[in-house]
């Protein structure tokens, strides 16, 4: 007899059941599963639209933390046009938690957020271990949905009390201004106003560079988040090549993350990037040091960090009772 049911989860499903508190050490562990070869992550696959200016990409990814595991595959687009076209958002994925043991499907859920949550999640676990102890400022450059849960994140890792936003839409920084000020010190600012902060967060997709190396201070940590694909660049490469360069994944990073326009120039080299986040986590590779000055972590976004997330809203919204139960595969009440 069958009984399981596929859980449908939607947005505000995902964003309730994903504490950062729990999510970001998941992310953590997903970094050092990646590291010890306890996982299995094929390359992110692209299917590209020039007809509609718009991509496909598929994103699976398997990770066991010891005392779980989970699997699943994220299908995601970026279309530019989306927003003034056809009223809609310019990034939507949907993820598919499966079961390991049995590939049951255990959950449809939001990708979109999950993809907000755990890219806030990644860049919290490098700070931690990048930033300096006291890191009380953050910067972030670019307003838009992802710079929403940098804060959300980093603050569970350090103890944030001054923000500085800066963006060219003036709305944008109102609406985040709005959400923050009862719990930050939160006002708009300069680009060079942020870089100047302990930790900077970019989450914009230029791919011309906006932030020198004369604006970033002294001993900043910045999370490169913004550049998921070719071209895309937000860093000065003086900023780059005076760094002390961690990243998320080789092959990501060197194909569309933050380091692919130099290193593909020939300006980095391999020489030039201090080490991945996972050796770190786990220890193989030191993060910051007294003697360190600034550094930069390039986060391309993994499909282990997905599926980490996954789990961690599945299980609570199981807990919480949430989301919608459905017979997807019409085994219910089957008798073998």
């Amino acid at each position: 007899m069958y009984k399981m049911q596929t859980l449908l989860l939607n947005n505000d499903d995902v964003h309730e059941n994903a504490n950062m508190t729990e999510l970001v050490p998941a992310i953590e562990e997903a970094f050092a599963a990646f590291e010890r070869g306890d996982a299995q992550m094929p390359p992110k696959s692209y299917i590209d639209l020039p007809q509609y200016n718009g991509d496909f990409r598929s994103m699976p990814a398997y990770m066991d933390a010891g005392d779980w595991d989970a699997a699943g595959i994220k299908w995601v687009n970026v279309h530019p046009d989306n927003e003034e076209q056809f009223d809609l958002p310019t990034v939507m994925g949907t993820m598919v938690y499966s079961s390991p043991e049995t590939a049951f499907p255990l959950a449809l859920m939001d990708g979109t957020e999950l993809t907000m949550k755990r890219t806030g999640a990644a860049a919290a676990v490098a700070t931690d271990h990048l930033a300096i102890e006291d890191a009380s400022s953050l910067g972030i450059i670019g307003a838009g949905v992802q710079s929403y849960t940098q804060l959300e994140a980093i603050a569970t890792v350090r103890d944030i009390q001054e923000v500085i936003v800066s963006d060219l839409d003036e709305e944008r920084v109102a609406r985040f201004i709005d959400t923050f000020e009862d719990e930050f010190d939160v006002r708009a600012g300069s680009i060079e106003e942020a870089a100047s902060c302990d930790v900077l967060s970019t989450v914009t997709p230029v791919e011309d560079p906006i932030v020198s190396r004369d604006a970033v201070g002294d001993h900043t940590h910045i999370n490169a988040m913004g550049a998921d694909a070719e071209g895309k660049h937000e860093l000065a490469d003086e900023v780059l090549l005076d760094a002390k360069l961690v990243i998320d994944d080789h092959e990501q990073t060197t194909h569309s993350g933050e380091i692919n326009v130099p290193y593909n120039e020939g300006v980095l080299s391999d020489d030039d990037i201090h080490a991945a986040i996972g050796e770190i986590v786990v220890g193989d590779e030191e993060g910051r040091t007294d003697e360190d000055g600034i550094s930069v972590f390039d986060s391309t976004g993994l499909a282990i960090q997905d599926v980490a997330a996954a789990h961690i809203v599945y299980e609570h919204a199981r807990e919480n009772d949430n989301g919608y139960e459905f017979d997807l595969l019409g085994l219910s009440g089957r008798d073998d």
